[in-house]
């Protein structure tokens, strides 16, 4: 999407479905598995540093978060161990809305405020989410402190009716997708009243008869939420295809904010004859 080459891409991934697409798709990909205790030394040069820690401990979904002390979200400071001692020229970082507190340190330990970008400007869904990177522009406080100033994606008007394979939907756009909300393991009265709450979404076959019709998004609408190409996840069943779908990023907004990296590589090639 963002059409920039890579020679070597590194991956740090422990879930066997997410690790499958991967290959399937990027067979040149080094998967190194967990990235607690890793020896950064070893990779060397590093030309952007990626990433997303875990955020069940930010989202503001769960009652009992423990903020970047928790044992999920504590992995963000394995992110900051890697940029320190891979010193990229770019990096990025994705992570959800969360306490000021937690923001604040994470914008120290990275040294630049983020962006907030809503996918619902690209796709039929709404993820409201921080990215923290030195890409592309940036303004400065009164303390000479960086806010990456990128500007927000065009707004595409997807909305969820134009991305359903069949039958109707009540809303204009998803509600986020959530690991354990995008798999069809409830009953249809919990259903009915998780989606009357706006807790999570589910698409009718009948508009006159919503109880007996009502259904979870299938995988291609579930592809088609996250921007990703119809059949991306194929070769995993609907429901484990969820569960990654629900943890990646929205492609779109990751490739609008790239677009602003692949100025600067152009004009790297301009102003140094080389790129990185």
């Amino acid at each position: 999407m963002a059409g920039i080459p890579i020679d070597k891409y590194i991956a740090f991934e422990i879930n066997k479905d997410s690790i499958k697409v991967t290959q399937y798709h990027y067979p040149a990909t080094i998967q190194c598995g967990d990235v607690r205790n890793f020896y950064w030394e070893s990779i060397g040069h590093c030309d952007l540093l990626i990433g997303g820690s875990p955020c069940q401990d930010l989202s503001s979904a769960n009652r009992n978060r423990c903020g970047l002390e928790g044992s999920k979200s504590s992995l963000f400071w394995e992110y900051v161990k890697a940029k320190n001692v891979l010193k990229p020229k770019y990096f990025l970082l994705e992570n959800v809305q969360m306490p000021a507190r937690d923001f604040e340190i994470i914008s120290q330990a990275l040294g630049i405020y983020p962006v907030n970008i809503n996918s619902s400007l690209v796709s039929a869904q709404l993820r409201n989410r921080f990215y923290w990177t030195n890409i592309g522009y940036k303004n400065y406080n009164i303390f000479g402190f960086p806010t990456c100033a990128i500007p927000q994606p065009n707004d595409k008007k997807i909305f969820l009716q134009d991305i359903l394979t069949s039958g109707f939907a009540d809303r204009q756009k998803s509600n986020c997708l959530l690991r354990n909300l995008s798999r069809p393991s409830y009953k249809k009265d919990y259903m009915m009243r998780r989606h009357q709450k706006s807790f999570h979404t589910i698409v009718f076959e009948d508009l006159k008869d919503k109880y007996n019709s009502s259904r979870y998004f299938n995988q291609t609408e579930l592809e088609r939420l996250q921007t990703l190409p119809d059949g991306y996840t194929k070769v995993l069943s609907r429901n484990k295809a969820a569960a990654c779908i629900a943890d990646s990023w929205t492609a779109e907004v990751i490739a609008h904010i790239f677009k602003f990296l692949k100025q600067e590589l152009e004009k790297g090639e301009k102003t140094n004859g080389k790129t990185i």
